[in-house]
């Protein structure tokens, strides 16, 4: 089986649609702007075959009917959204069988209540929409706290060698409050400077590793007694369990 070539389509301001390529045919995650999908194909002379959403947000989404107008593509989300109807809905524990790869459909309420994520164990990569960011994660809108901690302990019981393609360019900004929540992460520093070396030259910080982010990204370090005395030292923390340690922790990151 040939490997997919997984590649950045930047949008609006800080997006990444990922395109998804085997030879002539390719796959869009997450088209929330048109035309820069539209010359992406051109330039690669591919055509799109399928689309895959993780979730309803109009930067994730807006681009979908005029995709499918255009190239009659297939259209793959999550049920119940928002967003929908599309051909095919999707709901944890089914999979997808695109480009001649099968990807195990996650549910990760959190951010959003109809948010999936798209796993290939094969491709050792995961479509995390806004759930999990490169050193950070999305905001609670929609669901819990807790629930949004359950989703992220989903994606981090991955295996260590996945590569977790996020739909945001937030590194910089989620690292340097990192520091913030734990500023003895020797680990973390390293990274911050490889993602500034990256942004100076234009590259982007996406994937990252699953494996990394559980030592660095603080909202999967609720267990961390380094963390947890910081939030106890700034009186952050309202419940000293790890549901709390995560709460605490988003609540200052949405306030930093």
């Amino acid at each position: 089986m040939t490997m997919l070539t997984i590649s950045p389509i930047p949008a609006f301001s800080d997006n990444y649609i990922w395109l998804v390529q085997s030879g002539k045919s390719a796959v869009v995650v997450d088209p929330g702007e048109p035309e820069p999908v539209l010359r992406a194909l051109s330039e690669r002379q591919v055509d799109l075959t399928d689309i895959l959403i993780t979730h309803h947000h109009h930067d994730h989404t807006g681009a979908v009917s005029r995709l499918k107008d255009e190239t009659g593509c297939i259209l793959w989300g999550p049920s119940g959204s928002p967003a929908g109807p599309f051909d095919y809905m999707l709901a944890e524990g089914d999979t997808v069988e695109v480009l001649g790869t099968t990807f195990d459909v996650l549910a990760v309420p959190g951010h959003t209540l109809d948010h999936i994520a798209y796993f290939s164990e094969f491709e050792k990569a995961l479509f995390c929409g806004d759930t999990l960011f490169v050193g950070g994660c999305g905001r609670v809108f929609e669901g819990t706290a807790p629930q949004m901690r359950a989703s992220l302990k989903k994606l981090a019981q991955l295996p260590s060698d996945t590569r977790a393609f996020c739909a945001h360019e937030y590194t910089l900004a989620n690292l340097r409050f990192a520091l913030q929540v734990e500023p003895g992460n020797q680990m973390l520093r390293e990274k911050l400077r490889a993602c500034e070396d990256k942004r100076r030259d234009n590259i982007p910080t996406v994937p990252s590793l699953i494996g990394e982010e559980i030592g660095y990204n603080p909202f999967l370090r609720w267990d961390s007694d380094a963390i947890r005395h910081t939030l106890l030292k700034q009186e952050r923390l309202l419940e000293d369990t790890e549901d709390g340690v995560f709460a605490a922790v988003r609540e200052w990151k949405n306030t930093a």
